[in-house]
């Protein structure tokens, strides 16, 4: 997979080439665009994805009048996914980029500020591992769901934690602790959150996720196909999710076909039974929303930008 690097990107910036950062040949672009992401690829196949290159400029400029301020960059992420390639957009456009790796060893704060970008897997490794985030000014997390424990855990240690949501297709993260950032639009339609701005592709987007206004910020309730129906009554998969990782933070949950059940839940776990599991669940999902399935794996197989591979846990399923 290509991938993209400080100078590339400036250069792109700056009215350069774009970037060609998807699987297979690279495309001619055309002119403003300014680089091809590809989707996460977490619920199917990854899709090439058009950036251009004025949309990069305003996210990059959004988040840095959110915080009203300039930052050196950390890049933890892969850059041919639009985390990563944000790096280096908003450290192009403010104090520069360091690359700290992916297990944030290398990780070393310049003079003035500091901003981080990780997915919540990385958070709680570096927490582990004692690493220095309490010297960084914002520590912006996305690509999955932040439990609230985990948010708690890095506040308590000092950490600058900021929640992000956001897609490929907006240039990244465009909504910061439920907050929109300056220039960025959410509506909730019927359920479903739409987010429209500069850095949105095509204007606006009408997104596959739920979502509530609660206490004048956005809360993310999970995507629409999290809600299932199962033995005839609807479950909702965000919510099994964060009954499951209460006990085990390396735990995931899906719903297959089933011919008895019409759709099972099936739970991916580091260990214990299926009675053991439904036991502990017990107390917080109702009857019909527990696991049927359990499938034992020491560690979640995910895709390079941090989040749960349904693909590859489907496969499970089948060996």
């Amino acid at each position: 997979m290509p991938t993209a690097t400080p100078d590339a990107v400036a250069a792109m910036l700056d009215g350069g080439p774009g970037l060609w950062l998807a699987s297979g040949p690279a495309q001619p672009l055309a002119p403003g665009v300014g680089a091809v992401v590809e989707s996460s690829g977490s619920t199917g196949r990854p899709q090439p994805i058009e950036l251009r290159r004025d949309a990069l400029v305003a996210a990059a400029t959004a988040s840095r009048d959110h915080f009203g301020w300039d930052a050196t960059w950390h890049l933890a992420l892969p850059s041919h996914y639009v985390a990563g390639l944000m790096v280096l957009v908003r450290g192009a456009l403010g104090l520069g980029v360091r690359d700290c790796g992916s297990d944030l060893a290398g990780l070393d704060p310049a003079p003035g500020r500091n901003c981080l970008s990780i997915v919540p897997t990385q958070l709680r490794r570096a927490l582990d591992a004692g690493l220095p985030l309490g010297a960084i000014d914002a520590v912006l997390v996305g690509g999955a769901p932040l439990e609230a424990a985990l948010r708690r855990r890095a506040e308590e240690a000092g950490v600058r934690v900021v929640e992000t949501y956001g897609m490929s297709e907006t240039c990244g993260g465009v909504v910061y602790d439920g907050q929109p950032l300056p220039g960025v639009d959410v509506a909730i339609e019927e359920g479903r959150i739409r987010l429209s701005g500069p850095m949105v592709v095509g204007g606006t987007l009408l997104t596959n996720d739920r979502g509530e206004w609660r206490d004048g910020r956005l809360r993310v309730l999970g995507r629409i196909d999290d809600l299932v129906i199962t033995g005839g009554l609807k479950a909702d998969l965000a919510v099994v999710r964060a009954a499951l990782q209460a006990h085990a933070w390396e735990s995931w949950a899906l719903a297959v076909d089933d011919e008895e059940w019409g759709q099972r839940i099936v739970a991916f776990v580091p260990s214990g039974s299926l009675a053991q599991w439904r036991e502990r669940l017990a107390a917080s999902l109702p009857r019909h929303a527990l696991p049927r399935q359990v499938v034992v794996v020491e560690r979640l197989p995910r895709t390079p930008g941090g989040k749960p591979d349904r693909e590859k846990l489907l496969g499970l399923l089948a060996t």
